[in-house]
C-alpha cells in the first residue's frame, strides 16, 4: 500500500503539476536571478531536484546505520513518510515569486520521499522469494500507478472544474488544492502499510567505540568491496546506475517539455499524465510478468531499446498529437524498467545481505537520479535549449544499454548463492 500512497507525489508533485506550476507560475518565463546570474525556469527545477536528492546522498549511509543497527526501518519509514506530507502540504503556500521558499520545501519533501524508499525497498526480499520477486516488484510498480493514476483522476477534476469542491478559481487556487490533497492521500493511505508489515529483522548492538556516523560509511564502503565479489551484480549495479539518469530526468521533466516546446496547459498535460497511469499499470505487470517467465536482462534490453528510440523522437516532436504518443510509450515501459531492474538486482543479491545490498541500491540510484536531471539543467541552461538537453538522454541509455550486454543473468543468480569472505 506505501507503493499506492507515495506515487501521489512522484506523479502529481514531481511529474505533472508542480513542476509545471513552479516553471510557469512560481519563476514565470522570465527565470529566476540567484547569486547575479538568471536561471530558465526549467534549468532551476533540474537544480532543485538534484540538491534535494544529493542530500539523501549523503545522509543516507547514517541513516541507514541508524535504522538496521537499531531494528526500526519501519520507524524511520514512518517517519521520512509523514514529514513528506508536512512539507508537502506547505508547497500550498507557494505564489507567483515565491520561488525560494517553494526551493525549500519542495526539497525537503523531496528529500524525505527519497529516503523513505530506501527504507521501503529493502522489504522487498522480506516478504518475496526467488521465484516471484519480479512478479511482487511489478505489482507494487503497478498498485503504484493506480493510487497516482486515482488521484490524477481527481486532480483533474479539481483543475477543470474548482467549483465542484468549492474552490474559488481564483490566485492558482485549483492547482494549490491540487497540491495540498497530494499530502493528504500519502498521510492517509500509508496507514496501512504500518498496520500489515512487520519487520521480521532483529537489530544489533552497535560496536564498542563506534557512533552512526562513523559506522554508517564503513559500512558503505565495506558493502561496496562486497558488490565488488558478485560480479555480475556489479557490472548491473554500474549498468542501472547510468540508465537510471535517463529514465529519472524523463520522469521529472516531460511535462515541463511539453509546456515549454508545445504550450501545452496544465490540463492537457495532466490528461496525458491520467492516461499514461493506465497504460504504466499494464506496462508493469505485462514486463514484469515476462522478466520472470524469460528473462530480467532482456526484459530491460528490451525496454531501453525503446528508450533511445523515444529520446530521439521527442527531439523532433511538433504536434501535441506526437506528445500524446510519445507519452503512452514512455508511460509502458517506465514502471516496468523500474520493476525488472528492482528485481534482478534482488536475484542477484544474497539472501543476507539483502538490507544492506538494497540500501546501497538505493543510494546508487537516488545518485544517479540527481546527475541525470542536474546535466539536463546544465545543458539547458548552457544552450538556451530544452531539445538539445533532451537528445543528450541517449547517452544515459545506450550507455545502459551497452553495459548490460555484458551481465550474464544465469551466473548472477548462481552467485547470490555464494557465501562472502
Amino acid at each position: 500500500m506505501y507503493d499506492f500512497a507515495n506515487s501521489a507525489f512522484a506523479t502529481t508533485i514531481s511529474s505533472v503539476v508542480f513542476n509545471v506550476y513552479f516553471t510557469k507560475v512560481i519563476v514565470g518565463d522570465g527565470g529566476a536571478v540567484i547569486f547575479g546570474h538568471n536561471i530558465p525556469a526549467s534549468s532551476l527545477w533540474g537544480y532543485t531536484v538534484s540538491l534535494s536528492i544529493l542530500l539523501v546522498v549523503f545522509t543516507a549511509p547514517i541513516l541507514g546505520a541508524i535504522a538496521d543497527f537499531s531494528g526500526t526501518k519501519k520507524r524511520f519509514l514512518f517517519l521520512y513518510c509523514y514529514l513528506a506530507c508536512l512539507f508537502t502540504g506547505l508547497l500550498f503556500f507557494a505564489e507567483e515569486g515565491d520561488y525560494i521558499f517553494a526551493m525549500i520545501f519542495y526539497m525537503l519533501a523531496n528529500y524525505c520521499f527519497a529516503g523513505s524508499l530506501g527504507f521501503y525497498n529493502a522489504f522487498l526480499p522480506e516478504i518475496s522469494t526467488k521465484e516471484n520477486i519480479g512478479r511482487i516488484s511489478g505489482f507494487g510498480w503497478a498498485i503504484g500507478f493506480i493510487g497516482g493514476g486515482i488521484l490524477l483522476a481527481i486532480n483533474l477534476v479539481m483543475i477543470q472544474h474548482p467549483q465542484l469542491f468549492g474552490i474559488p478559481d481564483e490566485d492558482n487556487l485549483p492547482v494549490r488544492f491540487v497540491i495540498l490533497s497530494v499530502a493528504i492521500w500519502w498521510a492517509v493511505f500509508s496507514v496501512f502499510t504500518f498496520i500489515w508489515v512487520r519487520e521480521k529483522t532483529k537489530g544489533n548492538p552497535l560496536p564498542m567505540g563506534e557512533n552512526y556516523i562513523n559506522i554508517g560509511f564503513k559500512r558503505l564502503v565495506l558493502t561496496f568491496k562486497k558488490i565488488r565479489q558478485h560480479k555480475e551484480l556489479f557490472k548491473f549495479l554500474v549498468s542501472f546506475l547510468i540508465y537510471n539518469e535517463g529514465i529519472e530526468t524523463v520522469i521529472v521533466m516531460a511535462a515541463i517539455f511539453g509546456s515549454e516546446i508545445l504550450g501545452m496547459s496544465q490540463s492537457e498535460i495532466l490528461t496525458v499524465f491520467l492516461l499514461g497511469q493506465i497504460v504504466a499499470f499494464c506496462g508493469s505487470l505485462l514486463l514484469g510478468y515476462l522478466a520472470d517467465k524469460y528473462s530480467s536482462k532482456s526484459t530491460i534490453i528490451i525496454s531501453l531499446i525503446i528508450w533511445c528510440a523515444l529520446v530521439i523522437w521527442a527531439y523532433f516532436m511538433k504536434t501535441r498529437f506526437e506528445f500524446w504518443t510519445i507519452g503512452v510509450f514512455i508511460a509502458f515501459i517506465l514502471g516496468g524498467s523500474q520493476a525488472v531492474s528492482r528485481s534482478l538486482f534482488g536475484l542477484f543479491t544474497p539472501r543476507e545481505n539483502t538490507a544492506e545490498f538494497f540500501g546501497f541500491y538505493a543510494l546508487g540510484g537516488k545518485f544517479s537520479s540527481a546527475i541525470g536531471p542536474f546535466t539536463f539543467a546544465l545543458i539547458r541552461h548552457a544552450f538556451d535549449s530544452i531539445r538539445i538537453a533532451i537528445i543528450a538522454l541517449i547517452v544515459f541509455f545506450s550507455l545502459g544499454l551497452l553495459f548490460i550486454l555484458f551481465v550474464n543473468e544465469r551466473r548472477g543468480i548462481e552467485e547470490s548463492s555464494k557465501p562472502i569472505v
